[in-house]
């Protein structure tokens, strides 16, 4: 199975290149409510910290940086020293909260040599950078994307992963029960069938998903029940219905359950995203 190309079917991965070009001194990028980051390092040194990177980080070589969630962070230049980079920002769906950058440590990052054909794309990419040419924007965010999921799989090759539901769909017995979940969200689900398509005990199966994926199968599950809510709503399905369709018996309780995660109500979070 090519778990990325499942994932990105049911979250869309938009890239916004907003800078590329020289940089000097210190930029500092505040925490956003919406999106992550990516930075890639054509050619200079440059040093990244942030409050959830463990230890700074500094890079000698061209490099690709992702911040897959909206945290807080900054790059250091050296004094008379100059980086030529490109900036932009990385959405998952509809919400900074989603399956695939909780997935994700705070930073992964990667030399572009260790990446298939990334000095390639990079190089194609700062090439398009500087032609002023009809669509040249939507050809940067293009190529970025690609070399986010380049990132991706290299993360996962390299055991770069280690919880959420990228582990989760790596491990071949979670895997199973997962992919059920997926498809038949409204089905009743216990921890003993979604045990039983897994193969395991249900002992053993909740103490080995809560390991993998950090969360207990009843909270996974209220989660990419709100998650495919949210899709649905966005495609115009109505509310009451969309109920019936991720295993709700009645509004009210979709209602609780989708402040519960979200915070506010279907129809609050639809005004909050009808233009995005």
């Amino acid at each position: 199975m090519d778990i990325l190309t499942y994932l990105l079917s049911h979250f869309s991965l938009k890239a916004g290149v907003f800078y590329t070009g020289p940089i000097c001194g210190v930029h500092d990028f505040e925490e956003d409510t919406t999106q992550g980051h990516v930075h890639l390092i054509h050619r200079g040194s440059v040093k990244i910290s942030g409050p959830n990177i463990p230890s700074a980080i500094v890079i000698n070589e061209p490099t690709v940086l992702f911040m897959p969630r909206p945290d807080k962070h900054r790059l250091e230049i050296s004094e008379g020293e100059e980086i030529q980079a490109l900036c932009g920002t990385i959405h998952f769906g509809y919400s900074q909260k989603n399956p695939i950058s909780d997935s994700l440590p705070a930073i992964l990052a990667a030399p572009l040599s260790a990446l298939t054909n990334g000095v390639q794309v990079t190089d194609l990419l700062f090439s398009e950078a500087f032609e002023r040419l009809e669509g040249r924007q939507g050809t940067l965010d293009r190529l970025c994307e690609i070399l986010i999921m380049k990132l991706l799989r290299h993360g996962m090759a390299e055991g770069l992963i280690h919880g959420g539901v990228l582990a989760g769909l790596l491990d071949t017995k979670l895997s199973k029960a997962l992919l059920e979940i997926h498809e038949h969200p409204a089905r009743a689900w216990t921890v003993a069938n979604m045990a039983d398509a897994a193969g395991m005990s249900r002992s053993r199966f909740a103490e080995h998903f809560n390991r993998v994926l950090g969360e207990s199968p009843a909270d996974y599950l209220t989660s990419w029940r709100i998650i495919t809510a949210q899709q649905l709503i966005r495609q115009g399905m109505q509310i009451k219905q969309v109920c019936g369709e991720v295993g709700y018996g009645s509004a009210s309780a979709f209602n609780r359950a989708f402040s519960r995660k979200v915070g506010c109500s279907p129809s609050q979070w639809l005004k909050q995203h009808t233009d995005l």
